[in-house]
């Protein structure tokens, strides 16, 4: 699909004809005319024509209605604007009913045409980003639903892809809402483990007193309220995959539980003897600073090991906004067919603000604005004033600057470490002293930032 835009001009007077030719020459990239309909199919055969300009009365066997029809035919979505000296009701319908994007009475009214062939023109251009985004989104590399083709999702593809044929563990690390659960599904779905289950668990939805059981099962009887044996999640997760989201969350007496299961893939049930076996691989997940729960002491480093064989870091939306318009398509297409909505597209007004939003809830927030603007728009085309009060509060530039306190020091920190660290040619007991902190604190530093 072309960007550009090419009007054909028909009608039997020459001087209407080169009228309007000149009339909308600032228009349109380039412009033709003919002086009856078979020489408007000759050249509609050996060009590209976005707009076709057809008078009702031709001479000949076939009017320009006639022709309106034979363009739909030969190249559907062509737009066209047919002109009549009658201006009739039952024309108009007619026109309408057989494809026509307006019609126009005569005398022409230059300004008049001028304004619907610029609309004709936007509803081209809008057209043809639809059709190019589908074509990006289609090149993306979308793997399980992972939607995006800047740098950092290119990378992120290719290490879910390289981790996927092997059994190692999996830490995924990344901000609420960056789709961590979608990387994990991924790196099953790609696996070849992929036919066995995938079981999520989210550990910071669970009370103390429920994680036990709810990972490792529980005999009848072991508790009050155990009326049936029940299986836990490494039981479940047998040949495929346990996906332990928010992992940081778990208390220090389920820490080591943990350990001992990962370290022997052995453990009983709740109120049970017998020793179970797991192969369950493990994909954990975490959106908190890890290092820092490290250097507090509030997360065993034993386990972080153990969990964090293959780190994989999920950027967050505002630092991959190339992908916004992606994502976006995406879920219009999603949500139009849940919904059972007409297609929908977004303008570029409305594209530019949800571009430069903040999305402080990531792909998530992105995904229910855009259910909701599916839901409660009424036009096939979104515009601005169909956006949520906190996207239209933005002005459409970019929010880069407005960042929170946390990540503003966590950039100066990551910069302040790579400078130590180039100028003392990446030793680290010299790095940390010139830093002021500890080996050991630099180290965690080092693999927040994964400076390796």
């Amino acid at each position: 699909m072309d960007s550009e835009f090419h009007i054909l001009i028909v009608d039997d007077e020459p001087n209407l004809r080169s009228g309007l030719a000149r009339g909308l020459a600032k228009v349109a990239d380039r412009i033709e005319t003919a002086g009856t309909v078979n020489e408007a199919l000759d050249k509609f055969d050996a060009g590209d024509f976005q707009l076709v300009i057809a008078d009702v009365r031709m001479p000949g066997d076939r009017n320009g209605l006639d022709l309106i029809s034979l363009v739909q035919q030969k190249r559907p979505g062509t737009t066209t604007i047919v002109i009549t000296a009658h201006g009739s009701i039952e024309t108009a319908v007619e026109a309408m009913r057989r494809g026509a994007f307006d019609f126009i009475s005569k005398p022409v009214d230059l300004n008049l045409i001028r304004q619907q062939v610029s609309r004709a023109v936007d509803h081209h251009r809008l057209q043809y980003e639809n059709h190019a985004l589908k074509e990006k989104l289609a090149a993306a590399g979308e793997i399980s639903g992972i939607v995006g083709n800047s740098q950092a999702i290119e990378e992120l593809l290719i290490q879910i892809r390289q981790v996927a044929s092997t059994d190692a563990t999996v830490m995924i690390q990344g901000e609420s809402g960056t789709g961590k659960e979608l990387i994990a599904r991924a790196i099953h779905d790609q696996s070849p483990r992929s036919a066995g289950p995938f079981v999520p668990v989210n550990l910071g939805a669970l009370p103390e007193s429920l994680l036990e059981s709810e990972l490792f099962g529980h005999e009848r009887g072991s508790f009050t309220g155990a009326s049936r044996q029940k299986p836990g999640c490494f039981e479940q997760a047998i040949g495929g995959t346990l996906f332990l989201d928010e992992i940081t969350e778990i208390p220090a007496k389920s820490q080591i539980d943990l350990l001992r299961v990962l370290e022997s893939q052995c453990y009983t049930r709740v109120g049970g003897e017998v020793e179970l076996h797991s192969d369950a691989r493990i994909v954990s997940a975490t959106n908190r600073d890890v290092s820092t729960m490290l250097a507090e002491g509030t997360f065993r480093e034993d386990l972080y090991y153990r969990l964090n064989i293959v780190p994989i870091h999920v950027p967050p939306l505002r630092s991959r906004r190339g992908d916004v318009p992606l994502l976006v398509e995406y879920f219009l297409d999603h949500f139009c067919n849940r919904h059972h909505r007409p297609p929908r597209t977004v303008d570029s007004s409305a594209m530019k603000l949800l571009v430069n939003a903040r999305w402080p809830g990531n792909v998530r927030q992105l995904r229910n604005v855009i259910e909701r603007v599916v839901v409660t728009s009424t036009t096939e085309v979104i515009s601005t004033s169909d956006l949520p009060t906190e996207i239209r509060k933005g002005d459409g530039k970019p929010q880069y600057a407005a960042r929170t306190l946390a990540e503003t020091t966590e950039a100066a920190e990551k910069s302040a470490i790579e400078d130590a660290l180039a100028a003392n040619d990446h030793h680290r007991e010299q790095t940390a002293k010139s830093l002021g902190i500890s080996v050991r604190t630099l180290h965690y530093k080092m693999n927040k930032y994964d400076l390796h």
